[in-house]
């Protein structure tokens, strides 16, 4: 049997494929990512989203979610409508995502980031979905925000790029750590936080099109480059990318079930 990879991370439905969607998607079947998941940016992007899923049923994986970035405002109406046009009305989505906090780019909204990801972690634990979390410079927030829903929650951090105990908050929490591009940077410290707590709640991603990893850095990114992060993973963790491949793809299995019905 071929190796088997997963991109439990990845916005292949961004305007950035439009013009090479059906030779990317391709070339990462050929690379053995057979399933991508696409977490959802706010309320513009499903329509893209959903027609990528139609399209490509056997691969394609959406989620539902209103990214920390995009919480704005009017936060709420956009959150009763994914909630009532689409969550309930369509049951094909393997998870609540893009969600969390981000407090990189702009800090005045916070009260607001922190009431939406608590709505759409209420929506996680109703119809018993994980989650995918982005938490730029708030993860340690993120974690004592979930500390409630422990046992009744899980999902992935996506993007980890942070410390060891951060890394084991994280698992005793009960989630998963979602690696990507940045583990292959030089100086990003994330394959050595990897290599000391192992690959038992690690899961690949790339994040596409962004933080392609090496040797693809500053290229747009695609999901046929977990490849690339698997073989990163394989030379720090001193064992054959069968290996690599195997585990994290479990643990994508474990966390994500939907995928595999």
């Amino acid at each position: 049997m071929s190796m088997r990879l997963v991109d439990t991370h990845c916005h292949l439905y961004a305007d950035d494929f439009n013009e090479d969607l059906v030779d990317t998607i391709e070339r990462s079947i050929e690379a053995g990512v057979d399933k991508v998941l696409l977490p959802n940016i706010d309320l513009n992007s499903i329509s893209a989203m959903l027609t990528l899923q139609d399209r490509f049923p056997e691969n394609m994986f959406p989620m539902m979610g209103l990214h920390p970035c995009d919480v704005k405002e009017d936060f709420k109406s956009v959150l009763t409508q994914m909630h009532e046009k689409f969550l309930e009305n369509r049951t094909l989505y393997c998870g609540i995502g893009e969600i969390g906090m981000d407090l990189h780019w702009d800090k005045t909204t916070e009260a607001w980031q922190i009431e939406a990801l608590i709505t759409q972690v209420e929506w996680a634990v109703e119809y018993n979905l994980p989650v995918s979390l982005h938490t730029r410079n708030a993860t340690q927030k993120v974690i004592e925000l979930l500390k409630p829903y422990k046992d009744r929650l899980t999902g992935v951090f996506h993007c980890f790029t942070e410390s060891e105990e951060l890394a084991q908050e994280i698992i005793k929490l009960g989630f998963y750590l979602g690696i990507g591009g940045v583990s292959t940077f030089k100086k990003a410290g994330v394959k050595e936080v990897v290599a000391k707590i192992g690959l038992d709640r690690v899961v690949l991603e790339t994040d596409s099109p962004y933080l392609a990893p090496v040797p693809k850095r500053g290229k747009r990114n695609e999901p046929a480059y977990i490849r690339c992060i698997a073989e990163n993973l394989a030379t720090v963790m001193d064992m054959p990318l069968t290996e690599v491949a195997e585990i994290t793809t479990a643990n994508a299995q474990s966390v994500f079930p939907l995928v595999y019905m």
